[in-house]
This record gives C-alpha cells, sequence and structure tokens, in this order.
C-alpha cells in the first residue's frame, strides 16, 4: 500500500478522515414490462487508505417502487481532484437482484468539505 498516513496524507496534508454525501438515481431497468428506477442518498464511509489516495465504502439502500427496493455495498473509486484541494469519487456498479430485476447505476459523490476555507 505504500506509506500512507491515515491521519493527515489527505490533498495539501490535509485530514482525510471525512464522508462524502452520495446521491443519485439507477439507470431504468424492465424497459417493456414496468419501466422505473429508483433514488439513491446516502453518505459514505470514513477515507480508507489506498495506494497514494483514499477510497470509502459506500452503502445504501434505494427507495421503492411498487413494493421493492435495492441494495448495494460496495467501494468508490480514489479520490478524483476537482480543484482548490477537494475531491469527489466515482462508482459504477449494479444493485441487488429484487422484484426480478437490478439496476445499473453511476454516481459521483458531493464533493468533500465544500464550505470551508482552506
Amino acid at each position: 500500500m505504500g506509506n500512507f498516513n491515515a491521519e493527515s496524507a489527505g490533498h495539501n496534508n490535509r485530514p482525510i478522515q471525512h464522508v462524502h454525501e452520495v446521491i443519485g438515481s439507477t439507470f431504468i431497468a424492465e424497459r417493456c414490462k414496468d419501466p422505473h428506477n429508483h433514488r439513491i442518498a446516502a453518505v459514505s464511509g470514513k477515507a480508507i487508505p489506498f495506494m497514494d489516495s483514499h477510497v470509502h465504502n459506500i452503502t445504501f439502500r434505494t427507495d421503492s417502487y411498487d413494493g421493492h427496493y435495492h441494495e448495494f455495498c460496495g467501494t468508490s473509486s480514489p479520490a478524483i481532484p476537482v480543484g482548490d484541494g477537494r475531491h469527489v469519487h466515482f462508482a459504477k456498479a449494479y444493485t441487488s437482484y429484487a422484484d426480478g430485476h437490478a439496476h445499473e447505476f453511476r454516481l459521483a459523490s458531493l464533493i468533500n468539505d465544500p464550505i470551508s476555507e482552506c
């Protein structure tokens, strides 16, 4: 894993023990039978050292539609810098199988620490 200090190895040596808001929607499933998608709103787990960056565990349960929902538990991409020492994360996967189908999704986390002054 290289030499990585989880307490101080963020961008610009800022702490990385942080979380991200994660919001989005799944892709539409059952296009011919019962087309629908689901909404996602969650907060990631704390930063986990990964190579020279970090990742976050992401766990969520979608909203319900017609009596069912989907779940996901996985890991984000490493940090993607967006300037000013801040970053986002990406996730692309499939939800759990429910009501005869699963949904693909692609999410980007919201920016870390959006209002503090560096």
